[in-house]
């Protein structure tokens, strides 16, 4: 390892300008290297991560202390990462790698994430993850230790939204653009028979989201046809929502519905969890280790599996979106989270200075 000349670590971070990395970097002692815009057109896009390649890093290399790759990796195939790896080593240059996902929710096949792991794990100083069962796994397929540090709170703003008044429950589903990982028309079938079998729990609606520009418009037809044959079930399909309106329409919940078949962590997940919402979600994956008082896990394509779930989940005292319960738990997590989140932070920090030693 090379010799810092100052208390501050300069990371080089894949990506930089995402609310989970700012707020597990935001330490004094920390200055992130900002994003090269792989488009200058699209200044919003970061990806495909232009730092994640061997020459950059020979040709940057005295600009940064630490590489620390959060997600991302599945823009190269394993042979390019073993190149960039091997750059940061002949660079004297410690990795830093925070195993988000031990399967991509953003691919249907995991082979080519399964070689990018076995690529990057074994090469990187110092592993993170998010919940103690992922790194669990990780000892188990690569005997490697890997620190836990849970997601920071993914909320924008620090007041809850102001809700209406609402005559019905809702359970929520956001679809998003029908990304790989995410059930879709599947999914809504088996919620539409779980309806019917949660006719006893009064007045509720089940809230379906879906992006206009969707990465499957067949299934988003399909979706949009058993949405109409099915009463309770209403379909929104819009532009992608703003952080503040997102967040108001979450804390309208009285449940939510993650629908994933595949994955590891959600930070969908953390931020129904800050807004006090009880979350449905698949057994697959880690999600039930990131907020396990809060998560009710369930065969999503089952509908009486599913709703029993959404039973249980409706049944927590926080459920009721306007009820004295969820204010209480929003208190209290909001606080938990300020300081969780410097407790992460400090970690982050400490691990940084660590390796760049």
């Amino acid at each position: 390892m090379h010799e810092t000349d100052s208390d501050t670590v300069r990371v080089a971070s894949v990506p930089e300008r995402h609310p989970y990395v700012r707020a597990a970097t935001a330490h004094p002692a920390v200055t992130v290297l900002p994003d090269p815009l792989p488009d200058p057109e699209q200044p919003e896009r970061w990806w495909p991560p232009v730092m994640l390649d061997a020459e950059w890093v020979r040709a940057h290399a005295d600009e940064f202390d630490v590489f620390h790759l959060h997600f991302g990796a599945e823009s190269y195939d394993a042979a390019h990462l073993a190149r960039f790896t091997a750059a940061l080593a002949e660079a004297g240059r410690p990795l830093v790698y925070t195993v988000h996902d031990l399967e991509n929710p953003q691919l249907d096949g995991q082979q080519a994430h399964a070689e990018a792991l076995d690529v990057l794990v074994p090469a990187a100083a110092e592993l993170v993850t998010l919940t103690g069962s992922a790194a669990e796994e990780i000892e188990r397929r690569w005997g490697r230790s890997a620190r836990v540090l849970p997601h920071p709170t993914m909320l924008q703003h620090e007041r809850q939204p102001e809700l209406e008044p609402i005559r019905f429950r809702v359970v929520g589903v956001h679809l998003r653009d029908l990304r790989p990982n995410i059930l879709g028309a599947p999914l809504i079938a088996a919620l539409a028979e779980a309806a019917d079998l949660l006719l006893g729990a009064g007045p509720l609606r089940f809230e379906i989201s879906m992006h206009e520009r969707v990465r499957d418009e067949p299934q988003a037809e399909e979706i949009a046809r058993i949405v109409a044959a099915a009463p309770r079930l209403e379909l929104l399909r819009r532009p992608r929502l703003g952080d503040e309106a997102l967040e108001r329409e979450i804390a309208g919940f009285d449940a939510a519905l993650l629908p994933y078949r595949h994955g590891t962590h959600s930070g969908w997940l953390e931020l129904c969890h800050d807004l006090g919402v009880p979350v449905v979600g698949p057994r697959a994956g880690h999600f039930a280790g990131q907020h396990p008082s809060s998560y009710t896990a369930a065969d999503l394509l089952d509908a009486s599996s599913l709703a029993e779930a959404l039973a249980a989940a409706l049944a927590r005292p926080e459920s009721p979106a306007l009820g004295d319960a969820r204010a209480v738990a929003v208190r209290e997590r909001r606080a938990e989270r300020a300081v969780e989140a410097e407790r992460v932070r400090d970690a982050h920090a400490a691990l940084y200075a660590a390796v760049a030693r």
